[in-house]
């Protein structure tokens, strides 16, 4: 029997990372080593030093490997898959010059504003880039750090996303891929190329700029002297371009060219993401257009509150996270670090309906409501960039994938099945981000095309099919008409 030869995929989030040892042949999850990330700020600033990434990541795959109980000369290949969005700054030395903005910081809001009407509006930016500039993307925490933080920006030697950061710390090449570039607005996926006339705007030389991979499952070099040396592994392994954490996970699912093209997938974690791989190019003011790691779009729409602004009430009330029920007349719109989709970045919690006889559990089931809500309102839009007609019978009846923590929790996978009306399937494949940067190391180490290698490790999977139930509409139309009334007076949009 040939020795097992397995790959490494890391998943690099807001919270913490996860280097998955996964088999190269069988995609077998052999392991999961982690390390807990530390984020910082008060109001609208979320922050997080790089270099506590890296060390989290040196920490997850000698967890990883330790836990899997085989040799580091088993590696052949390693890929990151990254929060998208946040801003790194480099010195001449690779160092950061200053703590990363994260996706979640929402202190760029009036640049973001700002630079969306320099363009001459959505739809200018949308035709451009596939997406409007919100206080999420890159462009606006750019600006934000221009106006803010003149010396940094001036003295920055390179600007980097995350996982550029950690992609050029493993080869010692700076890349990054269309995926994860797509979010930074400065990206144009009508040309699959930075755009000039953006970065002018921006005031962003593009040499300070990671070249742009084929694909996230391009191998850009192999891991350095240095870096095998921190992480126990053997230099000389493939290391890919790697991409961001969206599009990682459609690459875990099997979603891509290669593989399911227009089918919705719901992820329930820190984020809620609404996405589908899709041949269509997105061009929609009301999501984000985003290029996917493989060659396709990831047409997106992505909410800052889900689980842990849920976890939060529960906490509040003195409720364990299942302790809920329906919230009846009560409308909780959760959205504690104000809001992107929609764009209300200044907005807080926002709690109507409340009567002598609602409980507690009532509440509870309310933020799940409006958290559900939430992104689940795009998924219409969402279904349209890619061609499909919503009331089809054929497009309603189309299963919603649904992954992330909250996948795992069973008031979140009821109140999205009673909301959505549709049939749901949870796969059975696990840990999907650091899965889809897992088949990225697999592809650079010679395996083919990730979503091809992908699909074949997801055949033994063992996915939960639920049928659908009858849509809660009037719960659907109640929080909807208090986010309508609400978004103006009392929710700041």
């Amino acid at each position: 029997m040939p020795p097992r030869t397995v790959v490494i995929g890391v998943d690099s989030s807001t919270q913490s990372t996860k280097a998955a040892v996964t088999d190269a042949e069988t995609g077998e999850l052999l392991a999961v080593g982690r390390a807990p990330h530390v984020v910082t700020g008060e109001g609208g600033a979320r922050e997080s030093d790089p270099e506590v990434w890296w060390r989290a990541l040196c920490d997850a795959v000698a967890a990883g490997l330790k836990e899997s109980g085989l040799s580091a000369s088993a590696v052949t290949g390693i890929a990151v898959a990254g929060q998208q969005h946040g801003l790194v700054v480099l010195d001449e030395t690779g160092r950061p010059l200053r703590p990363a903005l994260l996706w979640n910081d929402t202190r760029s809001a009036p640049q973001a504003a700002a630079l969306t009407a320099a363009l001459g509006g959505p739809e200018a930016w949308t035709a451009r880039t596939g997406s409007v500039p919100v206080a999420a993307m890159t462009a606006s925490k750019w600006q934000w750090l221009r106006e803010n933080d003149p010396a940094n920006a001036a003295a920055a030697a390179a600007v980097r996303l995350p996982h550029d950061f950690l992609t050029e710390r493993l080869a010692g090449t700076a890349a990054t891929d269309p995926g994860d570039a797509s979010g930074t607005c400065w990206y144009s996926t009508a040309t699959g190329a930075y755009d000039a006339e953006l970065l002018d705007l921006l005031g962003l030389d593009a040499s300070l700029l990671p070249p742009v991979a084929a694909t996230g499952a391009t191998r850009i070099g192999s891991l350095t002297a240095a870096a095998a040396e921190s992480l126990g592994l053997p230099a000389g392994i493939a290391v890919a371009a790697g991409t961001g954490d969206n599009m990682a996970a459609a690459v875990g699912l099997g979603l891509g060219g290669a593989g399911l093209l227009d089918h919705p997938v719901l992820s329930l974690g820190t984020s809620g993401t609404v996405f589908a791989a899709s041949r269509a190019r997105p061009a929609s003011t009301a999501l984000s257009g985003f290029a996917a790691a493989d060659g396709t779009y990831l047409p997106l729409a992505c909410t800052l509150n889900c689980t842990l602004a849920v976890d939060k009430v529960a906490t509040l009330l003195g409720l364990h996270r299942d302790d809920a029920t329906p919230g009846g007349a009560t409308v909780l719109l959760p959205y504690l670090d104000g809001e992107r989709t929609p764009d209300l970045p200044t907005a807080s919690g926002l709690l109507t309906g409340l009567r002598h006889d609602t409980t507690p559990q009532q509440l509870l089931g309310a933020a799940y409501e409006g958290a559900a809500f939430t992104v689940l309102r795009a998924l219409d839009e969402l279904l349209r960039s890619c061609g499909l007609d919503p009331a089809d019978p054929d497009v309603a009846d189309r299963p919603l994938r649904l992954i992330g923590g909250g996948a795992q929790g069973r008031t979140w996978v009821e109140t999205v099945r009673r909301l959505s009306g549709r049939p749901l399937i949870v796969p059975g494949s696990g840990e999907l981000v650091a899965l889809g940067a897992a088949a990225l190391a697999a592809s650079a180490a010679g395996g083919g095309d990730p979503v091809a290698v992908a699909t074949r490790w997801n055949e033994k999977a063992e996915d939960t099919q639920l049928p659908p139930v009858e849509r809660d509409t009037e719960t659907w139309e109640r929080v909807g008409s208090v986010l309508e009334q609400a978004s103006g007076p009392l929710l700041g949009g």
